[in-house]
């Protein structure tokens, strides 16, 4: 039960008999929420001020006349106005106290709700090009995409994980080069890397000692069949295709490992280049041309200093200022290939096609330019599809109160699988999790080991830890802890006000999953869990000192199951918001 839901449907009905006149779309945009001061009750309307205009009745007057509807409701102690208006709500103890039960009937799966209604949503995160081995900088965005997705589908949604593999383009046949380079070395090549690079377009881009295993592998795939007898070039028209396509292969391989070792999945891996080969982007823009979408023009010279290698050009262009974008984008470049935001068109009518109106995309901040274009291409496509983007700040990684630079393989940055053999899977996923995506955040490996509140990793851990083994002990002592022997607890007995702010808060759960999911903010979660263990801390300590609120007390075996219910309740709680982030609760802390 999300009580606010509830007492939505208690205030609009109370609404409807005070002023049955009153337009629906008023009664509807009624707002039932947490006062901002936990002393002004358990829940604040705004109805009063929301209906004031449409009633001709001054606010504070009709606030006072929904206060007394509200007051005889059984559930509720008492009603009162506030400030201009608002009506704040204090629930009765016993019913507070009876949602206990409904967390230890539904269990882990207390907090789930059907505000998605199984509507399908595709959730695109990671998508890192196939170029190298995960490294923190992709780590944070693969974390909130994976937690957004448990989210969403805890929320009622039919969420579809999709990763988009960038395996076209100008870096993809630079990464081949540089794979072809590791093959002749594994070959015996007499060549140098200076005389090699000097036949690469651009240069040696990918430098990398992780790219030395893939060469390995193409010399004893392929031997001699794709260079020279002496271990030389051929010309790349002959290598090029399977180099490509088999490096391509090997990298996926490896960020497929990287993400399972985070406990990132997807359902789906959707090809770039399949995309093109199979004419979706073409198809693509030729709808977008029927609709007069696409006209072939002379961009404005960008903004500020001109570029040395710029001109007037006539491209083929989007018209994405028709759809709320700065200018229009490009569809093709000088050699008559289709650009990335092409492909990306593509991409998103793919989605579309499959039955996916409501999208989430999952950027780094470096991207955050190219939002607009994309709305504005996806309401081209289909005006009625919802579409998201949620940007993610880089992450700092900080040791002794300085950057960290671990990797040997790489050379130029830390390797996701070196974080997670550093501090666990867990502990990266959680403290990803610590702050809203678009803010910068440091990640202190200092930090997240000390035992202290901290570190929200262990201090709400530690709170599933206490609780876990305040239940093992009650059950050595022969307390019978089944769900249902718990429910039939006399949960009266848990009247101190510590007890009762413990579980204000535990119930708030189904509020804050429905609250995250609209607004796509799985950090919210982090925020409750850490909410949830401050309450049951603080009861544990106020235990210390009052001999009476000790969760077990043989002499008084009553009270006793009350306090267990309250404790396996909290339990529930961080184990099901815990699980939704993808972090394992533990039983004990080592």
């Amino acid at each position: 039960m999300n009580i606010f839901s509830t007492f939505r449907d208690v205030v609009r009905e109370a609404v409807t008999r005070l002023a049955p006149d009153a337009p629906e779309r008023l009664v509807n945009a009624i707002g039932v929420e947490p006062p901002r001061d936990p002393a002004h009750g358990d829940i604040a309307t705004n109805a009063a001020m929301v209906l004031a205009k449409a009633t001709r009745q001054n606010p504070r007057a009709f606030g006072e006349r929904l206060a007394v509807e509200l007051a005889a409701h059984p559930d509720v102690a008492r009603a009162e106005v506030a400030g201009p208006g608002f009506v704040n709500i204090t629930l009765e103890p016993g019913f507070l106290r009876a949602r206990l039960r409904d967390i230890l009937h539904a269990g882990t799966d207390y907090g789930s709700s059907t505000i998605g209604g199984g509507e399908a949503v595709n959730v695109e995160y990671v998508s890192a090009n196939p170029t190298g081995p995960m490294h923190i900088g992709h780590c944070r965005g693969a974390v909130v995409g994976d937690a957004l997705a448990n989210l969403l589908a805890k929320a009622g949604y039919a969420v579809t994980r999709e990763y988009y593999v960038n395996d076209a383009g100008a870096q993809v046949e630079a990464l081949a080069w540089a794979a072809y380079w590791r093959m002749l070395e594994a070959l015996g090549t007499t060549m140098t890397e200076a005389e090699f690079e000097a036949l690469v377009p651009g240069g040696l881009q990918y430098r990398g000692d992780y790219l030395v295993p893939v060469g390995r592998m193409l010399a004893a795939k392929h031997g001699l069949s794709l260079s020279t007898p002496d271990a030389r070039p051929l010309d790349p028209a002959i290598w090029m295709p399977t180099v490509r396509a088999e490096t391509v292969a090997a990298m996926m391989e490896t960020i497929r490992e990287d993400l399972a070792a985070l406990g990132v999945r997807h359902d789906v891996f959707v090809s770039e280049a399949s995309l093109i080969e199979k004419g979706v982007v073409s198809r693509t823009l030729e709808i977008l041309a029927e609709r007069g979408l696409i006209y072939t023009g002379v961009l404005e010279p960008p903004k500020g200093q001109k570029p040395e290698d710029w001109e007037p050009r006539p491209q083929t262009l989007f018209r994405a200022t028709a759809f709320g974008d700065d200018i229009d984008r490009p569809l093709r470049k000088s050699d008559g290939s289709f650009t990335y935001f092409a492909n990306d068109i593509g991409n998103h009518a793919d989605k579309l096609a499959r039955g996916f109106r409501r999208i989430v995309q999952v950027w780094g901040a470096d991207h955050g330019g190219y939002v607009k274009r994309m709305e504005a291409a996806v309401r081209a496509l289909d005006e009625g599809a919802s579409f998201r983007v949620l940007l993610c700040q880089i992450v700092h990684l900080m040791k002794g109160g300085e950057p960290v630079r671990m990797s040997k393989r790489a050379g130029t940055f830390v390797t996701l699988r070196e974080l997670i053999d550093e501090v666990g899977r867990d502990v990266v996923r959680f403290i990803m999790l610590t702050r809203r995506s678009d803010a910068q955040m440091e990640f202190d490996l200092d930090r997240v080991r000390e035992q202290t509140k901290d570190n929200p990793v262990f201090y709400v851990q530690y709170a599933h830890a206490r609780c876990r083994s305040v239940l093992r002990h009650a059950e050595a002592l022969g307390f019978d802890l089944h769900p249902s022997a718990l429910a039939r607890a006399a949960l009266e007995a848990l009247d101190d006000e510590a007890e009762l702010a413990l579980i204000r808060t535990l119930v708030a759960w189904p509020r804050v999953v429905e609250q995250a999911a609209e607004a796509c903010e799985p950090h919210r979660l982090a925020f409750h869990l850490y909410d949830v263990a401050a309450a049951f801390h603080g009861l544990w300590n106020r235990g210390r000192d009052m001999a009476e609120l000790r969760f077990i007390q043989p002499e008084a075996p009553v009270a006793t199951m009350a306090r267990l219910a309250l404790v396996q309740a909290t339990a529930t709680v961080i184990a099901s918001g815990l699980l939704t982030m993808g972090v394992t609760p533990v039983e004990e802390m080592r």
